[in-house]
């Protein structure tokens, strides 16, 4: 286990902890490897219903760490840091079929912007900011966040704040589509709780069909999209979540979802 992400494992829940707060949790090559089992180990463990991304310290996390890019012993190129470091952790938190709670504590920076905007809801603290920080040092924003980006707040938008690098608040981030959420400091903890412990206890395949459906809708055809639906909704009708939701709908009870 590597110091550099907490992982801790609560009821239905993980939590992962990007833990390098004196360089606000910029990712080296030993970060990514351990983000990257973190995240193979929730995809197996059929305990684990939900995930929690989050940071330790005063920043969500920097980005790339400057200082192992700047060292010519260890930096690998730019083409490998990304194909297997960055490309890898973006592919399993849109492909991992669980619910992922991006709960931004604080600066979200280069990489560590868009790799919160990759997962399923993101929520942060009114104090943080989200920078596309890429065009301060030459570089074009990696990290899928040229194509979650303009997704999310439109391309207009997206085109300027990753050209002229701008800070937006956690405030502004939600008013314009970007995040789910911010959240008052004070509260942040405890939202952050209560919402990873509501997902999972809900129909944990449902939700993983949902995600697979909006993975799929951002190329399909309008046609393909309904398609898709049919095929998925028949999947999730097969599913011992649903029949336990409907048998609760007409007792008139709390369902008791067991995420199969």
């Amino acid at each position: 286990m590597s110091e550099t992400l907490q992982v801790t494992k609560e009821g239905h829940i993980a939590i992962l902890q990007l833990n390098r707060p004196k360089v606000f949790n910029s990712f080296d090559k030993e970060m990514g490897k351990a983000l990257i089992e973190a995240l193979d180990d929730c995809a197996i463990d059929e305990n684990v219903r939900a995930i929690l991304l989050t940071g330790t310290g005063k920043a969500f996390c920097a980005g790339q760490d400057l200082g192992e890019v700047t060292n010519p012993e260890v930096h690998p190129g730019f083409q490998a840091l990304l194909e297997q470091r960055y490309k890898p952790i973006l592919l399993r938190l849109r492909n991992i079929e669980k619910p992922i709670v991006c709960a931004v504590n604080g600066v979200a920076a280069g990489a560590g912007a868009n790799i919160a905007l990759a997962c399923d809801i993101v929520i942060a603290k009114e104090s943080a900011k989200f920078i596309q920080a890429f065009s301060a040092i030459g570089l074009i924003p990696d990290s899928a966040g040229t194509y979650t980006l303009p997704r999310l707040i439109g391309f207009q938008k997206a085109s300027a704040l990753m050209m002229l690098g701008d800070k937006i608040g956690a405030k502004e981030a939600e008013a314009m589509g970007m995040i789910y959420k911010a959240v008052p400091d004070d509260e942040f903890e405890e939202t952050a709780n209560k919402l990873v412990t509501r997902l999972s206890k809900m129909p944990t395949k449902g939700l993983a069909l949902t995600k697979r459906a909006l993975n799929a809708s951002l190329e399909n055809t309008f046609e393909e999209q309904l398609d898709l639906e049919t095929l998925l909704q028949v999947q999730a009708s097969e599913t011992q979540d649903y029949h336990e939701g409907v048998q609760a709908f007409i007792e008139k009870r709390k369902p008791n979802f067991i995420g199969k």
